[in-house]
């Protein structure tokens, strides 16, 4: 018999959703709901932008003497989470709530918007209106609420309509085609203006953080009318790439520029969200990666290999961090490592612990075990990997196919229509670079496998695709990289499978981030290819323990 009480189970329902709804409603944040302006600039979320606050020391919150600085400003997120928690650290200070926050904002927060567009979000974030200095007009609705609104404190706050957040007031300075301060190009490949240089687009994107030599002059200039007044915090989330030159791997990384002139700008102390494909270098990044790594002043770095547990709304590969920069303290770093399995790994350490490693190695155990490979003291396999393009092929089309091998002629393999297939080449065809891998055995290996993923994301991850033998007289598209010279077929198939053992795929896996070059191959050992190699023997061969093997096996998975 069904003793349940199907009214009341029916209103106890309702009461239920109806709560939620006001909840939600009481709770609501517009910010939340407002999409990504492009693929450039990424909005911080408020519980990011909250946990990058949390970074900081607590008596950030109680000096009102402090002034912080957003210089790439989206929506005015981290001004308004800022300017909440001064609102509450500085009660003591002043007890009157509007002095209190008139000092806050007048005198404390200011911002930098990337845009005219994400200026004037911010200050309605910020200010309650787009005009920093708009006044009530009288005019109101059926309600008695403001039509035409109006700035907080009645608009008397601020003199000027931009109050404390700036709209950028700055262009690209172009030099033989490229911008000396963020490298975009003036054109594009049709000789027409480029997508950050076109007169008639209302924005350029010429940030004006990064688009100045002497920023310190600039920022006294644009806020405290050219007096001797500095920043004692910077903070925010800049733009992470130009993409006029196409996206992906091709697009040029400039969260390291904001970075870098952060630090110039000397604060007290600085964080930033910004991707961590830094770790490893790539493109652009090499310097920065080596400036960052021996910089002790970085006391705190929260590490997420998967980038959606920030920014649900994006794919950014090889995840994101953001770190706290101190500048009167040195010493080791607080590591939080934020795994995809929900598990959070910490260390401390400095971030260039190991001398022999030249990137920033996430994890301590990946660490350990790379120190225990290096002492056998072997050479990298690197050194048999060719550089990007490596017979110098450019773009490929059917005239350059034939059906039938011709004699003396050449074949390639590539992906094509049909997926990886070898095709046969005109007589003729002309190699441009890399003749001394032509007529010999090699191996091919993809330059791009970011569905491969990267230690710790996903787990197991398979860090490279198929490897495959390249026969004498093949050569491979831009597609792939070459593994060679090598002795005969035996040698390359045994490369192969060497390739394909978790314990190459695993070093492989600490330089990677996301697409494969020469160097991501740096701490693979070259070994002897006149046998063929498994897991197990490579393990004893570089005394590797239960725990060590454990952890690749956990990390990495079978290939089919």
């Amino acid at each position: 018999m069904n003793n349940t009480n199907e009214a009341l189970d029916a209103e106890k329902k309702f009461k239920t959703s109806v709560e939620e709804a006001q909840d939600y409603i009481e709770n609501f944040d517009i910010l939340e709901t407002i999409n990504n302006v492009g693929n450039d600039e990424v909005f911080t979320p408020v519980k990011v932008c909250q946990q990058i606050l949390d970074t900081l020391p607590m008596e950030v919150w109680s000096n009102p003497n402090y002034k912080w600085l957003n210089p790439c400003d989206k929506n005015g997120v981290f001004l308004r989470e800022i300017a909440l928690r001064l609102d509450e650290g500085l009660k003591k200070w002043e007890p009157d709530e509007e002095l209190r926050r008139k000092h806050i904002l007048q005198k404390m927060l200011f911002s930098i918007g990337l845009t005219r567009f994400t200026s004037q979000v911010s200050r309605r974030t910020v200010y309650y209106c787009s005009q920093a200095n708009k006044k009530f007009d009288g005019k109101v609705d059926s309600e008695g609420h403001s039509i035409n609104g109006y700035a907080i404190g009645n608009g008397a706050w601020f003199d000027t309509p931009e109050g404390n957040i700036l709209t950028p007031k700055t262009e690209h300075s172009f030099v033989k085609g490229k911008c000396i301060f963020c490298g975009t190009n003036e054109k594009g490949k049709d000789g027409k203006p480029g997508r950050y240089s076109d007169p008639g687009q209302l924005e350029h994107y010429a940030y004006e953080f990064i688009h100045d030599s002497d920023i310190k002059t600039q920022i006294q200039k644009r806020f405290f009318g050219g007096k001797n007044m500095k920043f004692d915090i910077i903070i925010g989330n800049p733009p992470y790439q130009l993409t006029d030159g196409g996206g992906g791997s091709s697009a040029k990384p400039i969260y390291n520029l904001f970075v870098e002139q952060a630090i110039r700008m000397n604060p007290k102390f600085m964080a930033m969200i910004i991707p961590s494909r830094w770790f490893s270098g790539g493109k652009g990044l090499d310097e920065f990666r080596a400036r960052m790594i021996s910089d002790k002043h970085i006391r705190v770095l929260h590490d997420y290999l998967l980038a959606q547990e920030c920014f649900p709304a994006v794919s950014i590969e090889g995840g994101v961090c953001y770190f706290l920069w101190d500048r009167d303290n040195e010493g080791k770093c607080k590591i939080f490592t934020h795994q995809q399995d929900g598990i959070i790994k910490t260390s401390e350490r400095y971030l260039n612990e190991n001398r022999t490693v030249d990137i920033l190695i996430r994890d301590e155990k990946s660490l350990h075990i790379l120190k225990k490979i290096q002492q056998k003291g072997f050479n990298s396999f690197a050194d048999i990997v060719s550089p990007r393009n490596p017979f110098g092929v450019g773009k490929l089309n059917d005239e350059l196919f034939v059906k039938n091998k011709v004699p003396e002629g050449i074949s390639i393999f590539g992906r094509f229509d049909k997926g990886r297939e070898t095709k046969f080449l005109k007589k003729g065809f002309s190699v441009t670079k890399g003749n001394d891998l032509v007529n010999v055995w090699k191996v091919f290996i993809s330059k791009a496998d970011g569905a491969a993923g990267q230690i710790g994301n996903p787990i197991p991850a398979r860090i490279i695709g198929k490897a495959e033998v390249g026969s004498i007289g093949t050569i491979c598209s831009e597609t792939f990289l070459a593994v060679g010279p090598l002795k005969n077929r035996e040698e390359a198939e045994n490369v192969v499978k060497y390739m394909a053992t978790k314990f190459f795929r695993f070093l492989v896996g600490i330089r990677k981030n996301k697409n494969m070059t020469q160097d991501t191959y740096k701490y693979a050992p070259l070994i002897s290819f006149d046998k063929c190699w498994a897991d197990d023997d490579l393990y004893r061969l570089f005394g590797l323990d239960t725990n060590d093997i454990e952890y690749i096996e956990k990390h990495i998975k079978e290939l089919d």
